[in-house]
Order: C-alpha cells, then sequence, then structure tokens
C-alpha cells in the first residue's frame, strides 16, 4: 500500500511535509504544492534545426564514502548518451566523467575545475549533497546547468543557483517521513540514530526524527560523527547503553564498520534501519545473517520491475552490482538532450529555460516514455512531458521533482536486500 504525501516549498528554505502521519506500507508520492504554470499559447516556430552536439560533465564518486553508488550512476549516463546518439533525433552528446571524491578531499572542486575549461553545457552530479555544497555555486556561477541524480538535501530547493540547479531524487523531506513512520509502523516507541555530521546525514535525521516523533515515538539517543573518522565505539556504546527500540543509521559506507559494530555490541541485527547512502549488498562484507530482517529506505523505483532497463544497464556495464540511483542518472542526461532540442539550443541558459517544460512541470505536454518517441514530439512542434524509468519526475519552479517513490527493502539472510513493497 502507499500513502499520499504532499509538499509545499519556500524561499525562506523551510520545507514541511503535510498528510497522513501513520505510513503502513510501502511507497510514497510527493507533490509539490506550488501550482504549475498555465499553459502557454504555442511558441512561434523556431529557425532552421541545425544538428546539435552538446558535451556533459559527470562528477560522480569513483572514490570516498560514496563510491559503491558511482558505478550504476555512470552506468545510467552512459546509458544515456549511448541511446541519444543512436536514436539520431537531431542531437549528439559527448559526455567526460571526472570523480567527486567525497568532503575530506578537494577532488569535486578540481574535477569541476577542468570540467568548465572543457566548455561543456552541463555538469552531472554530485551524488552527495555535502560534495555538491562545495560546487554548485562553481558551476552555476560559471553559467553552466548542474543537475544531480541523488542530492536529496533540502537545502537546495531555494539555494541561489540562477535557475540552473536541477535534480531527479526527490529531497529527504520525502525519505525522513517514509522512514519515520516506517519504525513506528513497526511497533517501535524509542528511536537511537547514528548519523554522519554533514547536511545529508543531519537534514535527513531531523526529518526522521520529525516524522517519528509526530507518530508518537521519543528519540533517545543521537550520534554524530564526521566523515573520514574510522572508529565509532563511543557512538555505538552509547546507542547500544540507551537501549532503544530501534536505531536509524544514516551514513554512507562507514556502515560496513558500524553495523557489524553494533550487532557485536548485542544489538539485534533486525532492528537496524538504513537509508539511501548505505543500503548495499553486504554478502561479500558480512557474516551470513547479521543484519537479516533490517530495513531500508531508497528513493526511486524498483529495478525489478523496469523491464529491461536493468539489461541495458547490465550492457554498459556487465559488472553492476547496485542499481541504486542509475535510473535517476539516465533520466538527468534525457532531460538535458531533450531541453536542448526544445531550446535548439545547447546554450546553458537555453537548456535551463526548457528543463521544467519537458519534465511534465509546465502543465502542459504529451507523455513520452523513451528518448526517441519524445524527441519526435518536439521535432514535430509539440510539447513533450518525459516520463521515464525513475518515475514522472515533473520538476517544478526550483528544479525539485514533484512526484517520488521512496521503497521499501529488507536485508536477507545472506545480507543482500530485497524490496518488499
Amino acid at each position: 500500500m502507499g500513502v499520499f504525501l504532499s509538499a509545499e516549498r519556500t524561499r525562506s528554505r523551510t520545507a514541511s511535509i503535510l498528510g497522513g502521519a501513520a505510513l503502513l506500507g510501502a511507497s510514497a508520492l510527493i507533490l509539490s504544492g506550488c501550482a504549475a504554470p498555465a499553459a502557454e499559447e504555442p511558441a512561434e516556430p523556431q529557425g532552421p534545426r541545425e544538428e546539435l552536439t552538446m558535451t556533459i560533465g559527470s562528477v560522480m564518486p569513483q572514490s570516498g564514502a560514496l563510491a559503491f553508488l558511482g558505478p550504476p550512476e555512470i552506468a545510467g549516463i552512459d546509458l544515456a548518451v549511448k541511446e541519444v546518439n543512436e536514436a539520431d533525433m537531431g542531437i549528439q552528446l559527448e559526455v567526460i566523467h571526472r570523480d567527486s571524491g567525497d568532503t575530506t578531499t578537494d577532488t569535486a572542486t578540481v574535477s569541476v575545475t577542468d570540467l568548465l575549461s572543457q566548455n561543456v553545457s552541463a555538469i552531472v552530479g554530485a551524488a552527495a549533497s555535502g560534495v555538491s555544497k562545495t560546487i554548485i555555486d562553481q558551476i552555476t556561477g560559471a553559467g553552466v546547468l548542474q543537475i544531480s541524480p541523488a542530492n536529496t538535501s533540502p537545502d537546495f530547493t531555494t539555494w541561489d543557483d540562477g535557475g540552473l540547479y536541477f535534480r531527479t531524487a526527490p529531497s529527504d523531506l520525502l525519505q525522513g517521513e517514509v522512514l519515520g513512520n516506517l519504525m513506528a509502523g513497526d511497533g517501535h516507541a524509542t528511536l537511537g540514530l547514528l548519523v554522519l555530521n554533514d547536511s545529508y546525514g543531519t537534514g535527513l535525521a531531523a526529518a526522521v526524527t520529525e516524522s517519528f516523533e509526530n507518530a508518537g515515538g521519543d528519540v533517545v539517543e543521537e550520534q554524530l560523527f564526521n566523515e573520514g573518522d574510522t572508529s565509532f565505539d563511543a557512538q555505538i556504546s552509547a546507542l547500544v547503553g540507551a537501549a532503544p527500540d530501534a536505531i536509524a543509521v544514516i551514513t554512507f559506507d562507514q556502515s560496513k564498520v558500524i553495523l557489524p559494530g553494533l550487532v557485536g555490541a548485542g544489538y539485534p541485527g533486525d532492528q537496524l534501519y538504513l537509508v539511501d547512502g548505505n543500503v548495499a549488498d553486504y554478502s561479500a562484507d558480512f557474516e551470513p545473517g547479521l543484519i537479516e530482517g533490517a530495513q531500508g529506505t531508497v528513493p526511486g523505483l524498483d529495478i525489478a520491475q523496469l523491464g529491461d532497463f536493468r539489461e541495458r544497464m547490465l550492457e554498459v556495464d556487465p559488472a553492476l552490482t547496485e542499481f541504486t540511483y542509475g535510473a535517476e542518472s539516465y533520466d538527468a542526461v534525457v532531460l538535458l538532450a531533450l531541453a536542448a532540442l526544445a531550446a535548439n539550443s545547447t546554450d546553458p541558459a537555453d537548456i535551463a529555460a526548457k528543463m521544467q517544460e519537458v519534465s511534465g512541470g509546465s502543465g502542459d505536454g504529451e507523455k513520452a516514455t523513451d528518448f526517441a518517441s519524445a524527441a519526435q514530439i518536439i521535432l514535430d512542434g509539440g510539447t513533450v512531458d518525459y516520463d521515464g524509468p525513475s518515475g514522472p519526475i515533473t520538476l517544478d519552479e526550483f528544479g525539485d521533482p514533484t512526484e517520488a517513490t521512496v521503497g521499501i527493502y529488507r536485508f536477507n539472510a545472506d545480507n543482500t536486500y530485497s524490496r518488499t513493497n
């Protein structure tokens, strides 16, 4: 079952989730409280079209604490580039991949400097909200469009980006609502939190806390750690000592140390809850059964329900074992290509001006679920409303998706995970 949620965004950098306080099930749909602008009269026909060639960059985690998410994100980008080029619908893409690292290094800044020197029209990334906060001003300040498939910090909704920042992942206000209500719905009255002390971790923890407390629960212990920390003994001791009914672990790959530490200190593995930053295949890392029954939340649709999309991803990278944010990365590139086609331009500002429209956010448009058919609508003089493998998307005036699904996953005896909704 699902729950309907609505979100209202304001310029004061606050947002509130309204709707049912109890979540008993599976996925959530979020709709913007901002009314879509009225459909405009058809624009005058553009001048003669020329074949567009657009260079885009990517800054995805090839190293650092989120490196396990790099392969599916890069594969999603490469698959979209491949399919856009093969469609031969008036635009050809070239992509330059660079590493984002994490917030313990300046890798992302160096990578963006390199990409900007190569006159990219747009940069896809970063994955981590904390990393994007170090580069968003650099990118948009240079007049280049940025679109992230995985940034979830609510702060980006009202960032002063000149209309050049977009994302295909929903704000953590949604994931926090789902996770908090999931734990309350599972009968837990007290909660402990182990949180990465960055914009992603603290923002998601605040949303989880609000939702859990609104459902009648009590957060009895919260422990923070910093990126780069390698020992978590003090935090684990404090959490286990507080004896909460559930512990939410809001981290990246630090979970490879934290989860065995919690279980080793006597905390039941099936009372642990994870998030998109650490829901991963741990079959090669943990002894069987270590976190069997643990649950986690991840924005996006189930890769197993996306037809042949998983197989297409594997054709690009046969070594893939994770697929999280692969669909969002794919859709980010398709939206860029469609917006460039609609603008008949590869200028970043022109592309940005068409991003909301091609996603369906203008309130008008003909539905299409693949690049070729979407491009044909544009070439025929129409307005397209693209829905991709990550979902309807439908960007609002702030560049946020106004429709999204958060899936709930349960860990199996071999420490792999399966969607339960």
